[in-house]
């Protein structure tokens, strides 16, 4: 899930460094986001079990990323 807007309107969530008790992979660089890591939980509003976790860094640059080849 490249780009979660596609399903139409997302709430975001910061995820605290205390909180994140899981490892999850952001879709944006399909990189672990260790256990411990502040991230952004990103969820469409019309269809939450897509919610996804993001690292600030791709989500805030997800509009820039170039596709993959």
């Amino acid at each position: 899930m490249d780009n979660p807007e596609q399903f139409g309107p997302v709430e975001t969530r910061f995820v605290q460094p205390y909180e994140a008790r899981k490892v999850y992979l952001c879709p944006g660089c399909n990189r672990d986001i260790p256990a411990g890591t502040g991230h952004i939980v990103v969820v469409p509003t019309e269809a939450p079990d897509l919610r996804r976790h993001w690292h600030r860094g791709c989500w805030a640059g997800r509009s820039t990323r170039k596709a993959p080849r």
